[in-house]
């Protein structure tokens, strides 16, 4: 009984957090909306000298980065169980340099077309952080085991490789350099709700999916040959999850840009409160993320007015002090 109701008052906290964060989020920035003109245009439908500031720029913005938040947080925890070491993300797996490389392609060739509401360079963005996470799954791989040391170093030298050749095609394009910065610091400042849509229709299923898998996450922690005695087939489900992973990060990637050490963070300060329990990990991580995306972007936009902070740089300054943190812990 003392468990369920130490669980529902962390989901309470969370729950009331996360609104704050969006109140804050909503009523923050370079024109000030009060509370109750919020509550005046979204429940009312009234129309204000703000609601189009509210309804096109400010709440489709704070409803994608809810979304994003989620979706790296997810991933993150789901591949630190995979892998059992939470120094494991989509971040250090080198997927943001391949998901910048893609992008920066795609800026310096002048390919143009659209794709479900994404731009090209969205959709370049989303092949390149695919590619680079299996590319450096395999590059890691030995027979049927991936050695968790290896991935990581793995991942290392292909987002130290990636990011030279991003570093050349600026040095030879510098009349789109403002436009690689975009993609390679991640943004939200181009938000529209065809974005907010498309990231909503692939990342909710997607996360959904990862939930289904926590059963079988909690029994990875056994170690891979007891995950395989009890029936589970462990490449094959490892697979699967990488997939879907692969799915949200890249649409992530192709709406935002690349946003780092996320996934990192929120999976781990959740296992400190909860446990170890994918059941709760994977969703409560969902929401530490959507709150901490939520607060990264608002403190970018308003801390030094009129420039904006990219979101990326906000979570960076964020996770790598906590990133140096974990590797202490772990004594790699």
């Amino acid at each position: 009984m003392n468990s369920k109701i130490k669980n529902y008052s962390i989901l309470f906290i969370m729950l009331a957090s996360l609104g704050i964060a969006i109140v804050a989020a909503v009523g923050l920035g370079a024109v000030r909306i009060p509370f109750r003109e919020f509550i005046d245009v979204l429940l009312l439908g009234k129309s204000t000298e703000n609601s189009m500031i509210l309804l096109q720029i400010r709440l489709p913005r704070v409803l994608l980065c809810l979304v994003i938040g989620a979706g790296l947080a997810a991933v993150g925890a789901v591949m630190q169980g995979i892998f059992k070491n939470p120094l494991v993300d989509s971040y250090t797996l080198g997927m943001s340099s391949g998901a910048a490389l893609g992008a920066v392609i795609s800026i310096v060739t002048g390919v143009s077309f659209s794709f479900a509401g994404i731009s090209t360079t969205g959709v370049f963005a989303f092949i390149g952080a695919v590619t680079t996470l299996f590319f450096v799954y395999n590059l890691a791989r030995n027979k049927n085991a991936v050695a968790v040391n290896s991935l990581l170093l793995a991942g290392v030298a292909v987002s130290y490789f990636l990011s030279a050749v991003i570093s050349f095609l600026m040095l030879l394009n510098n009349d789109n350099i403002q436009h690689i910065v975009f993609w390679t610091m991640g943004s939200l400042s181009l938000t529209s709700w065809s974005k907010v849509a498309i990231s909503y229709i692939v990342m909710v299923p997607g996360m959904l999916g990862l939930m289904l898998f926590a059963r079988e996450l909690n029994i990875f922690a056994m170690g891979d040959e007891s995950a395989q005695y009890l029936g589970i087939d462990v490449e094959k489900l490892k697979m699967i999850l990488l997939v879907i992973c692969c799915i949200i990060v890249g649409a992530v990637v192709s709406v935002s840009g690349t946003i780092g050490f996320l996934g990192l963070v929120a999976p781990h300060i959740i296992r400190m409160i909860v446990g170890s329990d994918n059941r709760k990990v994977i969703p409560y991580s969902a929401l530490l993320g959507a709150i901490l995306l939520i607060a990264s972007d608002t403190l970018g936009r308003t801390l030094i007015q009129p420039v904006e902070i990219p979101v990326g740089i906000m979570t960076s300054i964020m996770g790598g002090p906590f990133f140096i943190f974990l590797l202490r812990k772990q004594k790699v």
